[in-house]
């Protein structure tokens, strides 16, 4: 059984994690970390005490992480010190924090993505393979619609897609319009034009859970593995 430390366990994010690793035989809550201060610190979350001191991890196999950038890096210490895998599905993080996530990489495994759902990962490459044969005869654009909570944007999955997009083609994406409503869970589409047709790729997520089963999916891969920076693209190699 694989024992997990979430971090932000009160979050949207967090809370859902948990509530699928109690459906999970093969997995067990052991730590459930917030942010110092947090009003509910030291009550039950999953029948864990929900805890502010990151000391805890060392009890973990594995630390799954959707919090803030801030305290994400914090967490990644504490990881390094007592050599526990990480799953990372932070965003809105620096290139100054994403090079320290590859740095520690050298000391521990890190499954590092924008967007852990298998079906994103999946319109990835899509793009891929779309990018690469249409080539510049092609303009892109990205749509990218989220709940006016989050804070980022462009999403990180849409920065994602746009780096995939040039390595295929060798173009810039001509614009990502970012749209912030509601409760949307996370869409993401990527629209080809040419002066001959048009081509659209769409992913629309329905619940929250498709990212938390990503991320628990990730963390039975990356109990047994060397030390290293990894995606959601490894995990879903095997």
């Amino acid at each position: 059984m694989v024992k997990i430390a979430v971090s932000g366990a009160l979050g949207k994010m967090g809370k859902r994690i948990i509530n699928l690793i109690g459906q999970d035989a093969d997995l067990s809550l052991v730590v459930a970390l917030e942010r110092k201060g947090h009003s509910n610190i030291g009550t039950s979350a999953g029948g864990v005490k929900v805890s502010d001191n990151p000391a805890d991890i060392k009890e973990a196999d594995c630390l799954i992480e959707f919090s803030a950038p801030q305290a994400t890096l914090e967490h990644l210490d504490f990881a390094l010190r007592y050599k526990k895998p990480m799953i990372i599905g932070t965003t809105g993080l620096n290139d100054q924090q994403k090079n320290k996530i590859r740095n520690s990489s050298r000391g521990i495994s890190i499954v590092f993505s924008p967007n852990m759902s298998i079906g994103v990962n999946l319109l990835f490459n899509l793009v891929k393979e779309a990018a690469e044969k249409l080539g510049s005869d092609y303009t892109v654009d990205i749509v990218e619609a989220h709940h006016v909570h989050k804070k980022d944007a462009p999403s990180g999955t849409a920065k994602r897609l746009a780096e995939i997009i040039k390595s295929g083609s060798g173009t810039e994406v001509r614009d990502i319009k970012s749209i912030r409503e509601d409760e949307i869970v996370g869409d993401h589409r990527v629209i080809f034009e040419s002066e001959f047709d048009g081509i659209e790729l769409l992913h629309s997520a329905k619940t929250r859970d498709i990212f938390a089963r990503g991320a628990l999916e990730a963390a039975k891969w990356i109990i047994d593995k060397p030390a290293g920076l990894y995606t959601m693209q490894d995990v879903l190699k095997r």
